[in-house]
């Protein structure tokens, strides 16, 4: 691929735009379709478990609930924005199309990337509102809320250009979200307190970068964290980075993207 030596911010900001206006074009799928699906979990859950669920830390079981859920479709979004941009670039075979441009390595990864973040948030957004209205959610520490749900997002939309760029085919990609992303976002403690685990269970939460992401979040929220702040929040910045240098290589060598 071609290394370009100066800064190509207008190409930039037009990748970055192209990313976002994939989504805006079908937004009635792409924004309100996840709020509805969120607001039905809860209600499931909610129905079904709500009148035999105690208390969670002090915390009614909706409102325990609800900012899990809220994350979950920032993180989802996010993945599926970023990985579909790229897989169906690929088998539609215009991924030349963005990488002939003089684009860095950096550049595409936060054109892209950036994309998936901002669809992560406006989804997020509108489900934060909805959980506002309909069970009373209250903000206990919005730096928190900020802070985890731009790194969850951010760490989703990496592996969402991780697997596109991998996948050869859609198969692989239910693989990459039916054998990783679900099971660690269902062992993650968003229906639960890790608490509740065994203790092997608790050591193995703690090994999960979802768990993290969840439960920072969260705290934002009710004001209570499974683990110290800064440790969730070291997590999430580790893992990004080291995402983010997985992307980098990929773009610099042209991993699977190169003819």
């Amino acid at each position: 691929m071609h290394q370009p030596t100066t800064s190509n911010a207008i190409g930039l900001w037009t990748l970055y735009m192209r990313e976002v206006r994939r989504f805006m074009k079908v937004y009635t799928q792409t924004l309100l379709a996840p709020v509805v699906t969120t607001l039905l979990f809860l209600a499931v859950f909610t129905l079904a478990l709500g009148k035999f669920r105690p208390d969670v830390h002090g915390v009614p079981f909706a409102q325990f609930l609800a900012p899990g859920l809220v994350m979950m479709a920032i993180a989802q979004n996010a993945f599926a924005n970023t990985s579909s941009s790229i897989m169906i670039s690929k088998v539609q075979g215009n991924i030349v199309d963005t990488l002939m441009p003089p684009f860095s390595p950096l550049e595409l990864v936060m054109g892209i990337a950036f994309g998936g973040v901002t669809r992560g948030a406006l989804v997020g957004t509108s489900v934060a509102l909805a959980m506002m209205i309909v069970v009373g959610l209250t903000i206990s520490n919005f730096g928190l809320i900020v802070y985890h749900a731009f790194m969850a997002s951010l760490m989703l939309a990496l592996l969402g250009i991780i697997a596109g760029i991998w996948a050869d085919k859609f198969d692989h990609m239910a693989a990459v979200t039916n054998f990783v992303i679900t099971p660690l976002a269902f062992l993650s403690g968003t229906f639960y307190s890790i608490e509740r685990l065994p203790e092997a269970g608790q050591v193995i939460a703690h090994f999960n970068p979802f768990f993290y992401m969840i439960d920072g979040f969260r705290s934002g929220f009710i004001g209570h964290a499974d683990v110290q702040s800064w440790i969730g929040m070291f997590v999430m910045a580790g893992v990004n980075v080291v995402l983010w240098s997985i992307c980098m290589w990929m773009f610099r060598t042209g991993y699977k993207l190169k003819p």
